[in-house]
């Protein structure tokens, strides 16, 4: 495969897994508020994208009293998955 193929393709992978843990940052950080309406947009959008990827951790993880420790393992997850696509370029070398 083209090397500048593979590189625009770890940028973009890279790119949208950035966004991604944005977006959980903030679906997390809005948790703290409970006035936030999550059927009402954009928190419902925020909601739909977020919740798939944190439920399979908060089936492995139930709520310790009252607080919800699954995030700790999305973002470690994530932080993993983030390293490897970075290492792909290096590897293909």
């Amino acid at each position: 495969m083209d090397p500048q193929a593979i590189n625009t393709l770890v940028s973009t992978l890279s790119t949208f897994l950035t966004i991604y843990t944005l977006l959980l940052f903030i679906r997390i950080l809005l948790s703290w508020f409970p006035n936030v309406d999550w059927y009402n947009q954009p928190f419902a959008a925020l909601s739909q994208i977020t919740d798939p990827y944190l439920n399979v951790f908060r089936s492995f993880i139930p709520p310790l009293g009252g607080i919800d420790f699954s995030p700790i393992l999305a973002f470690m997850l994530l932080q993993f998955v983030q390293r490897a696509v970075a290492a792909i370029p290096s590897a293909m070398y």
